[in-house]
């Protein structure tokens, strides 16, 4: 069960060990773009590439659907990025269902497991497989593995070493599973911090810079969104207001009072704009209805970028 790139890398592995996997289940086809061209997940793609039986039900307490999942007789069911199941759907086989989580759990349970610990300037994150039950991200813990985090990492960066990581992971949870060999132990027993306990879904305000933040919490904030959803900023100028996504950047520390969201170019090499105590080199950027770019070639077609300020 899965929906993202990310779900589809697990699925290939499954396969590459020989499993039999009954059926795959992932999200309903959308309408997305100018056209509303069904778009397909991932998952769905790689599913049927390789001719695997695909479910995409609309409600997960669908009768239909119940009564289709019961009919595959699914020893173990394995979730990847995918939605919140009702207890009927992860209560069905008789090994369970299992989960694999982008995070050391019991911290950073939610959503958006990859991006809070970057923006939160964590050195060290990890992987978790788990058992379901109905309170989300909180089952017995079956295996965990820890990942470095490098100071210019992204959760771009992060994702693609997690969704590797987390296949292999998930290969010995289920070979743990199929020889009795798992020792499940409770989220209860191991010490939980308050402030890394939530990884809640981010929102497109939520990626908005506040200039008046320190460098650190800026540049971890991009880092934590990059390459999406992205980091922005408003450009003002007059009447002008400009969407501005900032995709990699650099934290200069100066000690020189200047008013957050003041930019100062050289309109070649550099665009940085100043925070509490610093400036934010900007170094690959996007304009609102522009491709991204290098600050050179941003540069280049757009003048006077001084005379703007960020908000």
């Amino acid at each position: 069960m899965g929906t993202p790139e990310f779900a589809c890398e697990s699925l290939k592995a499954l396969i590459r060990k020989g499993y039999n996997v009954v059926a795959v289940v992932t999200v309903p086809d959308k309408p997305a773009g100018r056209g509303q061209k069904l778009n397909q997940s991932a998952v769905k793609q790689f599913a049927q590439e390789n001719d695997l039986k695909v479910l995409q039900p609309v409600k997960l307490k669908d009768e239909e659907f119940v009564t289709a999942l019961r009919s595959l007789k699914a020893d173990l069911q394995v979730v990847v990025a995918f939605r919140m199941l009702p207890e009927i759907v992860w209560n069905m086989p008789p090994l369970g269902t299992i989960n694999l989580h982008g995070s050391m759990l019991p911290n950073y349970r939610g959503a958006a497991p990859l991006n809070w610990p970057i923006i939160n300037g964590d050195t060290e994150t990890g992987l978790t497989t788990f058992l379901l039950k109905q309170e989300i991200d909180t089952g017995n813990i079956l295996f965990q593995e820890r990942i470095k985090i490098g100071p210019e990492d992204t959760v771009g960066d992060l994702h693609d070493r997690s969704m590797k990581l987390g296949a292999d992971l998930l290969i010995k949870t289920i070979e743990a599973l199929a020889e009795d060999d798992a020792r499940p132990i409770s989220q209860d027993s191991l010490v939980i911090d308050p402030d890394r306990l939530h990884a809640p879904k981010i929102f497109k305000e939520d990626c908005k810079i506040d200039w008046s933040k320190t460098g650190n919490q800026i540049k971890n904030l991009i880092r934590g969104l990059s390459p999406y959803p992205a980091a922005w900023t408003l450009l003002h100028k007059n009447e002008i207001s400009l969407g501005l996504k900032i995709f990699k950047s650099s934290f200069e520390p100066d000690k020189k009072s200047y008013m957050p969201g003041t930019i100062l170019t050289d309109q070649k090499q550099y665009f940085k704009i100043a925070c509490l105590d610093g400036f934010i080199n900007i170094m690959e950027l996007q304009l609102a209805g522009k491709n991204k770019m290098r600050i050179a070639d941003f540069l280049r077609g757009f003048p006077n970028a001084s005379d703007y300020k960020a908000e």
